[in-house]
This record gives structure tokens, C-alpha cells and sequence, in this order.
């Protein structure tokens, strides 16, 4: 599995970063992963670091893709972050992570951080998020877009953290990833950078790095003083997309 990759995380506007963002290859695939720690509960950097270690080990430990096994390691990771937890920092995260082993992969979050996916520059899926504007969207209140802005934006409904056993939206799917990106990223990342946007920046980039320097040109002219942290994890298939550069170059 040939495989491109590159990632940021900063602080924005705030006096920390509480995000947690890696990419690492493993002997049959790779592991990408976001989480974005809860700010308001305390402990937010802790949990998000926690729950990255804890999926990464796990899953390295026991790589196979199925429903049933992802499902375990999501439960270790909130096993672990709840094990963290004190009166006076009741530590929470979200988690997006791309998981891929031999010829499966899994697209798996919990709250609103998103993953992204790509094909032949064009967007084929996003995780939808766990978060009360999501409801809004599901029940035709609002649209997709006016989720950035929605007054209910961080009110977030499932968290590592939040219950002795959390719920995660995992997708698995078979195949090659050839044309294939894809993108993962904290909500402070996605509320600035539009679909259609990450669209053009791909269309221009023949590296994940080019991909989201361009992303965060945009980021950086659009954030307030007082915006979230913001991470992204960008994943290229080498060969699909050194090909669909030339392409859109040519």
C-alpha cells in the first residue's frame, strides 16, 4: 500500500492546543486520526491524546477491520478517557478516524470531527456529525450549510467520555483506494474551509501537504481572534493522485 500523507494542529485562536492529529503506517496498512478535546469539561488535551494513544495501540495490537473489532477498540479508548476523569475535570473528546488494513477500510467517528472522502477530486461521503445542528439538518430544519453558523454549533451529542459505553458511526468498505483523498479534520478546520473549496485545493495539489497549506491560507484569513483549535490529517493514494494532477494540469 503506497500512501502520502500529511497533518497540522495549532491553536487558533485560544491559549492551547486541546486537538491530538497523527497519521502512522502500520505493517498492513495506516491509522489517521483527529480528536479534538472538550475544552469546557477540562482536561481536553489530556482526553484527546489519551483516546489517540489508546485506538492506536489497540488497533495495532489487533488490525483486522470488522464492525465487531472497531467497535472494541472504540470502547478501550472511552474506557480509558473515562478512566482520566476527576470531579473537577470530567475530560471529554471527539474522535475521527481512517483505519485501513490489506484491501479494508473504516471511516469511524464520534461527535463533529469529520472525515472526508475524495474520489477523482470530487467528494463522495462525509461523516455526519454528532451535534444538535446535524439533528437540525436530518429533520429539514436547516440546511448543510447553515450548520457553520447555527447558534447550537457546539453543542455536541456523543463524546469519548460521555457514557460508560459511547456510540460511534463506523463505516467499512472493500477495495482499492486508488484516485482516492481524504480528509480528516476538527471542526475548527471544517467550519472555515468549504466543501467546494476543499474541492478546487485538491484539484491543484499533488501532496497532502500542498493540499492543506492551501486549506489553511484560507483558514487563516477567516478566523477571529477567539476561534477554535484547528487540525486536519490529509491521506493521498500515491499513484491515483500524481495521476489526476497531471490530469487536471494538463
Amino acid at each position: 500500500m503506497k500512501i502520502q500523507s500529511a497533518q497540522c494542529s495549532m491553536k487558533g485562536g485560544r491559549p492551547y492546543n486541546e486537538d491530538t492529529a497523527f497519521f502512522t503506517s502500520t505493517p498492513s496498512g495506516f491509522l489517521a486520526v483527529v480528536a479534538d478535546g472538550l475544552g469546557g469539561c477540562g482536561g481536553g488535551e489530556t482526553a484527546s491524546r489519551v483516546a489517540a494513544e489508546v485506538l492506536t495501540e489497540e488497533f495495532l495490537a489487533k488490525p483486522e477491520i470488522t464492525e465487531e473489532n472497531i467497535n472494541a477498540i472504540l470502547q478501550c479508548a472511552n474506557k480509558a478517557v473515562l478512566s482520566h476523569q476527576t470531579p473537577g475535570q470530567e475530560m471529554k473528546t471527539t474522535l475521527a478516524a481512517l483505519l485501513a488494513h490489506k484491501d479494508v477500510y473504516a471511516a469511524v467517528h464520534v461527535g463533529d470531527s469529520r472525515i472526508y472522502h475524495f474520489r477523482d477530486g470530487q467528494l463522495i461521503f462525509r461523516t455526519e456529525d454528532h451535534s444538535v445542528p446535524q439533528m437540525a439538518v436530518l429533520a429539514g430544519e436547516i440546511t448543510e450549510g447553515q450548520i457553520r453558523f447555527h447558534e447550537d454549533r457546539n453543542r455536541v451529542l456523543r463524546a469519548l467520555g460521555g457514557d460508560k459505553r459511547v456510540k460511534p458511526n463506523i463505516r467499512i468498505w472493500e477495495g482499492s483506494t486508488d484516485r482516492d483523498a481524504f480528509l480528516l479534520c476538527s471542526d475548527g478546520f471544517w467550519e472555515y474551509v468549504w466543501e467546494t473549496e476543499m474541492m478546487a485545493d485538491l484539484a491543484k495539489s499533488d501532496t497532502p501537504q500542498k493540499w492543506l497549506d492551501y486549506m489553511i491560507g484560507r483558514l487563516g484569513k477567516r478566523y477571529s481572534e477567539k476561534n477554535d483549535n484547528f487540525s486536519a490529517v490529509a491521506v493521498f493514494t500515491d499513484e491515483g493522485f500524481q495521476n489526476l494532477f497531471v490530469k487536471n494540469c494538463s
